[in-house]
């Protein structure tokens, strides 16, 4: 049985990436998210890999590029204006069908903002923060062991579907302490060969992988092959948890850090009899639609809390086709909703229908 370990989020996601068979790292330092780059310093040394502290984070991601075209699995990280610096390089990724893990630690925002935690770049990872018509998968972890874990599929999943991965965390999980345990061994996924890597043709017919198609009709041709793979990822790969989801009345849904404090409040909430949940999107895209299609037929009410001006409330809406109303309670600027906070907002809403929806 493996040993449990006491770390924090950004040094456990750091270990499980290393764990994963990532052999390449490239990143340029930004709080909150510096115990990354920290830690691979020195374990993607000993593990036989390659580091390297980039002079900007678009180098970073162009480096990360290069290393996934030689079969490499590569990862990035940084924290949300750095993300925002990534989205060319991303979009390539995507238009060349190279897999690829990116790591953002959110901090407050917009612009410069702050280096409290954040929920504020949901959009830009959700809806594709880059140009062109292309999707990312989005996985959001509420623990340091899911920092882990969800590493360690990310890498599984950005080789299986040829795109990059983007883990969504925030200061708080990066920075907080619990223990964790490791799998000690990769992947099976992880062993299985590339017949798409440019690593020399001697001995075997060229391989070209770009992203310029100038023909139009080759570019739509293209883009329709990744819609099919975007709609197979949207069957196969959604992932939620769900609390309580049997017979309540009204689902607050949250991710992330905000789902620890949700599932705190359902909790106490329980004990007094009320009929409360909490939905848990683990992926954010593929969002799992299936699940709310499944609780919109017995559940009043959603409550969306975030640590942002409200994002995730549309694709909530979307799910259920707005039918039942939605609500939302957030905070931002670093700011972190209270347990006092949601049942203030939970008891205002209680009358269901006659309560108007989107409440800030």
């Amino acid at each position: 049985m493996a040993k449990k370990v006491l770390m924090c989020g950004n040094e456990a996601l750091a270990e499980a990436a290393i764990i994963a068979g990532c052999r390449f790292y490239a990143g340029y330092p930004i709080t909150p998210q510096n115990e990354i780059p920290a830690y691979m310093s020195k374990r993607m040394l000993e593990a036989g890999g390659v580091f390297l502290q980039s002079e900007s984070e678009l180098a970073a991601i162009n480096m990360v590029f290069g290393s996934s075209l030689t079969g490499a699995r590569a990862m990035t990280s940084s924290s949300s204006p750095g993300i925002s610096l990534k989205q060319e390089g991303i979009s390539y990724l995507a238009a060349c069908e190279l897999p690829a893990v990116i790591v953002n630690i959110m901090r407050g925002g917009p612009g410069l903002g702050n280096i409290a935690p954040s929920q504020s770049d949901y959009f830009q990872a959700v809806k594709g923060g880059g140009h062109g018509d292309y999707h990312q998968i989005v996985i959001a972890p509420a623990s340091v062991q899911e920092m882990a874990d969800l590493t360690m599929l990310s890498f599984d999943l950005a080789d299986k579907y040829r795109m990059p991965v983007m883990i969504l965390g925030d200061g708080i999980l990066g920075q907080m302490m619990e223990p964790v345990e490791f799998s000690l061994q990769p992947s099976a996924f992880s062993l299985q060969p590339k017949d798409w890597i440019l690593d020399g043709c001697k001995g075997r017919k060229p391989r070209v992988i770009k992203s310029l198609i100038l023909n139009e009709t080759e570019l739509e041709n293209f883009n329709l092959k990744l819609q099919k793979r975007y709609r197979e990822i949207k069957d196969k790969e959604q992932r939620c948890e769900v609390l309580y989801g049997e017979d309540s009345e009204i689902m607050l849904v949250a991710y992330g850090t905000t789902s620890r404090v949700a599932r705190s409040v359902v909790e106490k909430l329980r004990k007094i009899g009320k009929k409360i949940g909490i939905i848990r999107p683990i992926t954010l895209w593929p969002f799992p639609e299936r699940t709310f299609k499944k609780l919109e037929k017995s559940v009043k009410s959603f409550l969306v809390v975030e640590m942002s001006c409200g994002q995730m409330i549309e694709d909530v809406k979307l799910a259920i086709d707005c039918a039942k109303p939605v609500h939302f309670y957030g905070r931002t600027g670093g700011k972190i909703p209270d347990e006092d906070e949601i049942i203030k907002e939970l008891d205002a809403i209680s009358g269901f229908s006659d309560r108007r929806s989107d409440r800030g």
